[in-house]
This record gives C-alpha cells, sequence and structure tokens, in this order.
C-alpha cells in the first residue's frame, strides 16, 4: 500500500522597528570589561578636565596627552558596546575578528603609556604645576593605570575569542 503525501510550506517575513537590547552581553567577561573600562574612563575625563578648567591655566603637555587617550578610548570603548548591547550578531561576530584584539591591545599600551607619563610628570611637579589638584591628578592617573590593565585582559580574553579558545 502506497500513499501519496504532499508537503506544503510557508514561509512569512516579518520586520519590526523595536530594539532589543542584549543585556546578557553585560553579564559576560568581555561585556564587563567594556562597561568598567567606560565607567572609570568618563571618571577619569571628568576629573582631569574639571581641573584644568577649575583653575583657568594653560594646560600642560602631559595633560593634554592623558586627556586625549582617554576621551579616545572612552568614545571607542562606548561605541564597541553600544554595538554589542544593540545586536546579538554583534556580540558574537566582533570577538572572533582581529579588531577587537589590536583595539584592546593598542588601547593597553596607549593608555599604560599616558599613565606613567602624566603620574610621573604630576609627582615631579606636585609642588610647583600641581599644587593645587595634586590628589585629583594623582587619583586619575592611578584609575588609568587600572584601566590599562583592563584593557590587557579584554586583549587577553579577546585573543583567545580570536583564536577559537
Amino acid at each position: 500500500m502506497s500513499h501519496t503525501v504532499t508537503i506544503t510550506r510557508t514561509t512569512t517575513t516579518t520586520t519590526t522597528s523595536a530594539i532589543i537590547i542584549n543585556t546578557g552581553y553585560l553579564k559576560s567577561w568581555p561585556g564587563l570589561l567594556k562597561f568598567a573600562q567606560l565607567i572609570l574612563g568618563i571618571i577619569v575625563v571628568g576629573l582631569v578636565s574639571y581641573y584644568v578648567d577649575k583653575y583657568h591655566r594653560y594646560i600642560q603637555t602631559p595633560e593634554l596627552f592623558y586627556l586625549l587617550i582617554a576621551v579616545t578610548f572612552m568614545i571607542g570603548t562606548f561605541l564597541l558596546l553600544l554595538a554589542c548591547l544593540i545586536s546579538i550578531s554583534t556580540a558574537s561576530i566582533i570577538s572572533k575578528t582581529i579588531y577587537e584584539v589590536i583595539y584592546h591591545g593598542f588601547a593597553f599600551l596607549l593608555y599604560l603609556i599616558a599613565s606613567l607619563v602624566f603620574i610621573t610628570e604630576v609627582n615631579h611637579n606636585k609642588r610647583s604645576n600641581y599644587s593645587y589638584d595634586y590628589e585629583p591628578y594623582l587619583a586619575a592617573a592611578i584609575i588609568g593605570l587600572v584601566i590599562s590593565l583592563l584593557y590587557l585582559l579584554s586583549a587577553v580574553f579577546a585573543l583567545r575569542s580570536y583564536r577559537g579558545l
């Protein structure tokens, strides 16, 4: 006894304009590291910007370099975090590319250099140029060292993800 079976497939496509936030990304190590880098970067930029403007003096070269590096990587990290939060596919795809390895590697290196230059300058001239704002600038420089460590950890996670480990 043979039977004839007819299979009909219907494909329905729907589009939505709703933005779905990938909150699960913030529960992963790369997401937590990016969030911590962003928050600490905002604190550093706020501290240095406030005390440069507070005493209405000319900005020194180490302050400018440190502020430039802090703002650059704060914006870059914000954009990476935002892309991973609003797109589930971005969070899974971008971690497998070399982009994150290069970005976090350069962020670590430049933040470390800027922090070391800044902390050296602040300690060297604490009685002349930084007499009124020594403690906040020292705190900002130490936070910069912490941020550079976070970028190093992010580079390690990115490298492991890129290699498929």
